[in-house]
């Protein structure tokens, strides 16, 4: 008998091998972490299946995906699920629901393959609502802090070293403002979703049940914040965690040139200081309308300046006169704002010894 599986916090908290045999397209929609897309139909034969079943109903359907997926094409594929079955023993397959093309593909590899791999039941779709329900829960029943602070004091360098840090801009691969955008592109939203989710599921496994998290505005770059979660983030105590102006120069100079410069050169080789200097601009030229005319006028002119000596000597000394200027005159009277509104939610102010610290004494008083 074929097996089925339903223990979704077993296969999240032990990051258990995922075939996921839906189509390309469902996979790029949203999927878990590491899990490894081996359709059984691809794209164009799921649309020509799902027309079929549409006008002559799931007989018809059945024997043309049957057709379309038959002779080398699902020996191909067979092999390719057999590959992924014996490295990973451990693992499991799903389709979107639990349903058909799980079905076959379980049984071609037991017939075809002889081997016995069980498959998640309810699918994509259960451990999906698994995830969900995770956040929903852990926002009802958790508590959490926001760690806020003025632009480059280091709020993500300092939530990494905390154990119940929840690093949201870590998980949407995005660095939160307008210049946040990464040389790698982010995940999908649903694909964002489930990264949070499993993260706090694991933490709470360990018996963590107070969280700190940044304060971001609803969406880190194109993903969103759990509604729930947003929700609960406008009342949320607060930390608040200071530096000094000439630390948070450098540490963006650090953060936004001279480590996202080596990103872009990483993953795109020769064409990597071109392709960081186009994003650079264009987050510049995204606050345009923002920032006024004249300014964004003088803040072009220094990083133009400013690229231009990187390019030729490598040096990223200029790079600071536009860093100083966006924070003097755009950043810094929008953080002051901001303080001033949520004053009323900070329960502490320090600089970064003395916030994780503090954060370290919540946690431990909480336990």
């Amino acid at each position: 008998m074929l097996r089925d599986c339903t223990d979704y916090r077993d296969i999240f908290l032990n990051d258990r091998p995922l075939m996921d045999a839906r189509a390309p397209v469902e996979f790029h929609k949203g999927a878990f972490p590491g899990a490894v897309n081996l359709p059984l139909m691809n794209d164009l034969e799921r649309q020509k299946v799902g027309t079929c079943y549409k006008q002559h109903g799931q007989q018809a359907a059945i024997e043309l995906g049957h057709h379309l997926v038959s002779g080398a094409v699902k020996a191909e594929r067979i092999e390719a699920w057999a590959e992924f079955a014996r490295a990973h023993p451990d693992g499991y397959l799903y389709c979107f629901r639990g349903g058909l093309r799980s079905q076959i593909t379980q049984q071609w590899l037991k017939s075809e393959a002889g081997i016995d791999y069980p498959r998640i039941g309810g699918g994509y779709k259960a451990l999906r609502n698994f995830l969900i329900d995770t956040l929903e829960q852990a926002v009802n029943q958790c508590d959490f802090v926001l760690l806020g602070g003025m632009t480059g004091t280091g709020k993500t360098e300092l939530l990494v070293q905390l154990r119940n840090g929840l690093d949201l801009e870590g998980h949407a691969n995005h660095r939160g403002s307008s210049f946040g955008k990464r040389a790698t592109g982010q995940p999908s939203n649903i694909d964002f979703e489930n990264r949070l989710a499993i993260d706090l599921l694991k933490k709470r496994d360990a018996g963590i049940d107070q969280f700190v998290l940044e304060d971001e505005s609803r969406v880190v770059g194109s993903c969103a914040l759990p509604l729930p979660l947003y929700q609960g983030m406008q009342q949320y105590p607060m930390v608040w965690l200071e530096d000094s102006f000439e630390d948070r120069v450098q540490r963006i100079l650090r953060d936004y040139v001279v480590d996202l410069s080596a990103e872009f050169s990483a993953v795109h080789g020769e064409q990597g200081f071109v392709l960081f200097s186009e994003r650079l601009l264009e987050s510049l030229n995204n606050v345009q309308k923002r920032l006024g005319g004249e300014r964004h006028r003088r803040m072009l002119l220094l990083m133009e300046d400013a690229l231009a000596e990187q390019g030729r000597s490598g040096s990223v000394d200029l790079h600071q006169g536009w860093i100083e200027g966006l924070l003097r005159e755009y950043y810094d009277p929008m953080y002051v704002f901001q303080r001033e509104k949520k004053g009323a939610r900070i329960e502490f102010a320090g600089e970064q010894k003395a916030v994780l610290e503090y954060l370290h004494d919540r946690l431990n008083q909480k336990a």
